[in-house]
């Protein structure tokens, strides 16, 4: 079952979040950064659940934004499912109900970054199963607060 998150229900995505995003602190911390920060920002939660499970087997982050490179786009910050339940078609789901969203809301593009590395392996042959193909590098440089 898929289906979006609202702000009271911020905390069930946390544990399939942390298996991506194992910084994020603990779960208070989360809902705080997601619903105070992150949502007001235009950032949506959707999630894969395993019935009767309370806690997500998977979970996808994303925003949609405006760009002269990308037009209208739906950016995917997080998608992550939990290893215990991975190779379920979580992933797969996630990312069929981002792409029907995108196109739902008109979107021009859909993105998402990788990490890379062997560890990442399964999660790209996903991306290209679900028809994503590489189209850019992505640079970056941590920047130390003044």
């Amino acid at each position: 079952m898929i289906r979006e998150l609202g702000p009271d229900e911020t905390a069930r995505a946390f544990e399939a979040m942390r298996a991506l995003r194992a910084d994020v602190g603990g779960e208070d911390k989360f809902v705080a950064r997601v619903n105070e920060v992150q949502r007001r920002e235009g950032y949506r939660l959707v999630a894969a659940f395993d019935p009767p499970a309370e806690q997500a087997s998977g979970v996808a982050g994303f925003r949609t934004g405006h760009n002269l490179a990308w037009g209208f786009f739906l950016y995917v910050d997080d998608l992550s499912t939990l290893p215990e339940t991975r190779r379920r078609g979580h992933g797969g789901a996630l990312l069929q109900w981002l792409l029907v969203e995108a196109r739902r809301l008109g979107c021009d593009s859909f993105h998402l970054d990788s990490g890379v590395g062997p560890d990442r392996t399964d999660a790209h042959r996903l991306y290209f199963n679900q028809g994503l193909v590489i189209t850019s590098h992505h640079f970056a440089a941590p920047l130390q607060r003044a």
